[in-house]
Parts: structure tokens; C-alpha cells; sequence
């Protein structure tokens, strides 16, 4: 599979994922708004994702206390965290005090800029660094660009296919898809990335004033893996977890990834006690299991590219004929042989950087 056929896949996947119901466990509390969708797991402690009507592209966790809110993530653009900001009321009239990213990717922290003056936000020192162009463009960065790039692309589809759709139920849903994508469109240029002010290295506690007492806020970085300054949010007496997009339902984006480094990095997360956890995309999740499936995969993905690499085959051919089928149970994502080529193009970086 070419780059360029994968990543109008992967855009194209990516927009589905935004309009798939989420498991929703009979005693969680469900809060609608006009743009987004709000699960509370713990009290307090809501699971937060768009519905749609607003490119968001990651979900958000939001902590409600007596006198204040913490936000986790800001979403893909200046435009959706409004929308987000513009959502809370339907949860709490506490202002925001804090915005913690999880990472510096832009899904997850081009929307900073939309918070408030005055709110404190919190990153590992990565992500600052990342963020504040000391290491790197991030809207230069293959990353940034392998997901926006397509998205002109994927708006003259939807025209086309609006142009040619004669069924009226099917025309108005891509009538919308396309406003909602044409939005987004528009908006990436508005994007001035917005470092954290606040930075931890290895760990940081917070507490929020709650009606029963304080809730302890944990930031754990427990090494490289999405990238390198993963944050996990913790709630030890909640026993709730935000992993952003170090840990997934499904596969992650490898792209920045330290593939060697990561499955070690999820034994950390593995030694936390905790029930529930929110992934920065996707639905909430209540299993532990896929955390052992995802190092299998990262383990065994390894392997395999390192072999490619030592027999001198190009990253394009390798990403072509690595076979990963013996994961698609786990991986609705793997339906032949082939892997994402910017998956393995990072391996081989940093086999080449040994």
C-alpha cells in the first residue's frame, strides 16, 4: 500500500470514528449538547467526545470539582475547543483552571490556544519543548501534514459523491459530512501551536476541592511510546485512567512512536489500579486486555521490521509485505498483509539511529 492511498484511508477512517455510538454502561450519566457527548464514569469525571457536528478527532476528559474544572486534551483545532469550552456549561458552571495535554500531537493539543488567559496548562517537558518550536515545526512535521494534507481531498469526494447521490436520507447525511469536514478545512490555518506553561518530567499531583473531600490528580509519564512525552492522567480513588493515545482500543498512529521503548512503557500503566480507561480516542473502556494485545502486536511488529531491515528491503516494500493477520482478531484495522507505512518508516529510523 502506497502513503498516499493509506493516508486517504486513514482519513477517511478517522471521520468514521467520529460518528460510532460509544459503550455506554447503564450507570453512566449521558449529557448532550449541540457539539458533544458527555459520559460521567465517576462522579465528576466525564468522558467527553463530539458527535459529529464539529470535527473534534480525540476525546477529552473533564473533572468537575467544587470550585473548578480540569480539562485533559483540547482537541484538533482552535475551532472545535471552542466548541468544547462553549459545551461545558452543560456540565458545571466552574471555570476551567487547568488544561493538561497528554501529548504534543495535534489532535489532541492544537486547540490550546482557544483556552482563557489565566488557565494553567500542563505538559510533560516534551511536549512543551515540541509545541514551543524548540524541537521542530509541528505544522511541518509529517505527522501534522500526512493528516491534514488529505483533507481537501476528502472534501472534493464528498462533493462528488454528494453530486451524484439521488437518495434524499443519503444526501443529507453527506450534505453534512461535508459541511462538518469544509469546517475543518478552514479552520487548520487558524492553528498557532500553544505550549504548556507548566512542565513535569516523571510525575505530578494535583488535588481538586470535590464535596466529599479532594481528588487526587496523578500525571505519570512512564517513558517513550506514542511519542516522547506521554502523559497519564490517574484517579487513584476514582480508579479512572486517561491514556491519550499511548494506549488505544485500537492500533495508534507509530508515526512519532518509540516501538522498541513502548511496550515496556505500558507495564507502568499496566501496574496502575484502575477500573476504567478513557483512551483519546474511541469509546471508554473497562478491560485490561487489550493492553496485552497491543504489546504483542508492537513486539511482534518489531521483529518483523527489524528482519526487513537487516536483509536491506526498503521501508516501502517492507510496509507492502509485512504480515500482521495474525493480529486481526484483535485489529479491525488488519485486513491483508501490509502495515502502515509510516509505521515502519519510524522503525527503520531508529534502527538506522543504532
Amino acid at each position: 500500500m502506497t502513503i498516499k492511498k493509506y493516508l486517504i484511508w486513514t482519513s477517511t477512517l478517522l471521520f468514521l470514528v467520529a460518528f460510532l455510538p460509544l459503550t455506554v454502561f447503564s450507570q453512566d450519566r449521558v449529557v448532550e449538547s449541540s457539539t458533544h457527548r458527555f459520559v460521567e464514569v465517576a462522579q465528576g469525571v466525564w468522558h467527553v467526545s463530539g458527535n459529529g457536528k464539529v470535527h473534534t478527532m480525540s476525546n477529552v476528559m473533564v473533572l468537575v470539582g467544587e470550585f473548578d474544572t480540569l480539562v485533559v486534551d483540547s482537541h484538533v483545532t482552535p475551532s472545535a475547543s471552542r466548541a468544547l469550552l462553549a459545551s461545558l456549561p452543560v456540565i458545571t458552571d466552574k471555570p476551567v483552571r487547568y488544561l493538561i495535554n497528554s501529548h504534543y500531537h495535534f489532535d489532541h493539543a492544537h486547540g490550546n490556544q482557544s483556552f482563557p488567559a489565566g488557565v494553567e496548562i500542563i505538559g510533560h517537558e516534551f511536549t512543551r519543548a515540541k509545541l514551543n518550536g524548540d524541537i521542530g515545526n509541528v505544522l511541518e512535521e509529517n505527522t501534522f501534514k500526512s493528516f491534514s494534507d488529505p483533507v481537501p481531498s476528502l472534501v472534493v469526494n464528498l462533493e462528488e459523491r454528494l453530486e451524484q447521490e439521488s437518495n434524499p436520507a443519503r444526501e443529507a447525511e453527506l450534505r453534512e459530512q461535508l459541511r462538518v469536514q469544509t469546517d475543518y478545512m478552514k479552520s487548520i490555518p487558524e492553528v498557532s501551536p500553544t505550549p504548556p506553561n507548566i512542565t513535569l518530567r516523571d510525575k505530578m499531583t494535583l488535588f481538586q476541592v470535590v464535596a466529599d473531600g479532594s481528588r487526587e490528580i496523578q500525571l505519570l509519564h512512564f517513558g517513550r511510546a506514542h511519542t516522547g512525552g506521554d502523559v497519564v492522567v490517574y484517579l487513584p480513588k476514582e480508579r479512572v485512567a486517561f491514556t491519550g493515545d499511548m494506549m488505544l482500543p485500537g492500533l495508534a498512529y507509530m508515526g512519532d512512536g518509540h516501538v522498541d521503548e513502548w511496550p515496556a512503557t505500558l507495564e507502568g500503566l499496566k501496574g496502575l489500579d484502575f477500573e476504567i480507561w478513557l483512551p483519546g480516542h474511541g469509546p471508554v473502556m473497562r478491560s485490561k486486555e487489550p493492553i496485552n494485545n497491543f504489546q504483542a502486536y508492537l513486539r511482534d511488529l518489531w521483529g518483523k521490521v527489524e528482519l526487513a531491515h537487516s536483509r536491506g528491503t526498503s521501508w516501502e516494500d517492507a510496509s507492502g509485505e509485512i504480515d500482521m493477520t495474525n493480529h486481526a482478531e484483535n485489529y479491525m484495522q488488519i485486513r491483508a498483509p501490509g502495515v502502515d507505512p509510516r509505521a515502519v518508516r519510524r522503525i527503520y529510523q531508529l534502527l538506522d539511529d543504532r
